[in-house]
């Protein structure tokens, strides 16, 4: 989309390569329209290189604030004035907010998770095990949000199990959280909740780690979205989970957060995620 929006002030828009997949300008818009505000929210798509500079020349306008999304949340914490603490942890930020010549970073992906699983589905963190498979990006910023919830522990698997542990330690006064490889889950109890954080289910893959991770009426939660029963989803089925979600009702609330960050209202989410569930079957 071209940076040019008539007819209504740009208040916000999401910025990636490629962005024209992005279901934020859907989501926002229709919070926009529900409270009849004049405004809109657009994709952006600068060059791979062009971040600083695309977004120094979108702050001569009207705009609020933006998403952000792969490939600049790196790039978004190196512009940022200001860094939350949540953002500063994973290294990452998907959401700018302007005032002045402030830009502050923030990273609401963990907290969307969270709040889908703990207001939406109704499953409480709170003493149980967490098993999130993964250790870039996205498991980086869940990590935060998901100990504050204070589960009775947090285990963190991934395929390199020396960048699992690193992690594990980088985030080890927040709670109780270990590292481990996926080889390692074969000799660990089960887990009450497990997190697909890859991005395996993309590509219609999954990692490899044994059935008995899920324990019975385990809920098995899927980060990507609109892929249906993908082959972790199928495997936490087959090995007694009850309760399956994918990522889409994290998708709407880290929405809901910005929104509210930008607008200083929360927005309703429950008609939006009913409207982009995809039923997993």
């Amino acid at each position: 989309m071209s940076r040019a929006v008539t007819g209504a002030a740009v208040v916000a828009g999401v910025v990636g390569a490629p962005v024209t997949h992005s279901l934020s300008p859907l989501i926002h818009n229709a919070w926009i329209a529900a409270a009849g505000l004049d405004a809109v929210y657009a994709p952006f798509a600068p060059p791979a290189d062009g971040f600083s500079a695309f977004v120094q020349g979108l702050r001569g306008g009207a705009i609020r604030g933006l998403n952000v999304t792969v490939p600049f949340k790196l790039d978004a914490c190196a512009y940022a004035t200001d860094l939350s603490e949540r953002a500063r942890l994973a290294g990452a930020a998907n959401a700018i907010k302007f005032e002045g010549a402030r830009a502050y970073a923030e990273n609401f992906d963990g907290l969307g998770l969270v709040n889908d699983i703990e207001r939406n589905l109704g499953y409480r963190i709170e003493g149980k095990l967490i098993l999130m498979l993964g250790a870039g990006g996205a498991a980086r910023g869940a990590i935060l949000p998901l100990l504050a919830e204070k589960p009775a522990a947090l285990a963190i698997a991934n395929r390199t199990p020396e960048k699992a542990r690193a992690l594990a330690e980088q985030f080890s006064a927040c709670g109780d959280i270990v590292g481990m490889g996926y080889g390692d889950l074969a000799g660990a109890a089960p887990f009450d909740c497990v997190v697909n954080a890859t991005s395996a289910s993309l590509s219609g893959d999954m990692p490899s780690i044994p059935p008995t991770c899920f324990a019975g009426g385990c809920l098995a939660y899927e980060m990507v979205y609109g892929k249906g029963l993908t082959p972790f989803l199928r495997l936490a089925r087959s090995a007694g989970a009850v309760r399956l979600a994918d990522g889409v009702g994290m998708l709407v609330e880290q929405a809901a957060k910005a929104f509210a960050w930008w607008r200083g209202v929360r927005p309703d989410t429950a008609p939006v995620i009913e409207r982009l569930t995809i039923p997993l079957n």
